[in-house]
């Protein structure tokens, strides 16, 4: 039985292009770092390509883990996050959920890069939720509450604990509101 956090490859493709979109606002604070590098720029191309219908699902599953960034590669927590939203938004092929782990990095890579506007992580939500569109909207609507289901990335862990749980939770919350 498929997890509620899996979405169908229909609905997958929709929340790819927008976790790529999530993405992508933040890549600049990765690649200010680490301009040589071209991995999560490649990564969020594949989400794209995957949006499109231009990837297989089967493939890309496999191949979900190919060509993502150590943190550790990079100094600063808000590179470190924007690396870590294109690995999710490229994670989406494989479980919808993803999405959200996409847009809350990015969030957080904000506010981490603006660490002194204490509006920047909610500027970055509403940017995110005006450019989602209504069918990706319904789509992550339908995925289950941070931290409820254990079978995926809004389970126990990183994406529902802490101040990425506080982001994750606020999008899911935005979701069910007005669009």
């Amino acid at each position: 039985m498929a997890s509620p956090q899996t979405l169908s490859e229909a609905d997958r493709r929709l929340a790819a292009g927008w976790a790529a979109d999530c993405a992508e606002r933040v890549l600049g604070l990765f690649e200010a770092e680490a301009p040589r590098d071209g991995r999560p720029r490649a990564l969020i191309a594949r989400a794209r390509a995957y949006a499109r219908g231009e990837l297989d699902t089967a493939g890309e599953i496999r191949r979900r883990f190919v060509g993502g960034v150590d943190v550790g590669d990079v100094a600063s927590p808000a590179a470190r996050a924007a690396a870590r939203s294109a690995g999710q938004a490229v994670g989406v092929c494989h479980m919808g959920a993803h999405a959200l782990g996409a847009a809350a990095y990015a969030a957080l890579a904000a506010g981490l890069a603006d660490a002194d506007r204490p509006d920047a992580v909610d500027d970055e939500i509403a940017w995110q939720l005006g450019h989602l569109p209504a069918e990706t909207r319904a789509a992550l609507r339908s995925l289950p509450p941070a931290g409820v289901d254990r079978s995926g990335p809004l389970g126990p862990g990183l994406l529902t604990s802490g101040r990425l749980g506080v982001i994750t939770r606020a999008i899911q919350a935005a979701l069910v509101g007005p669009p």
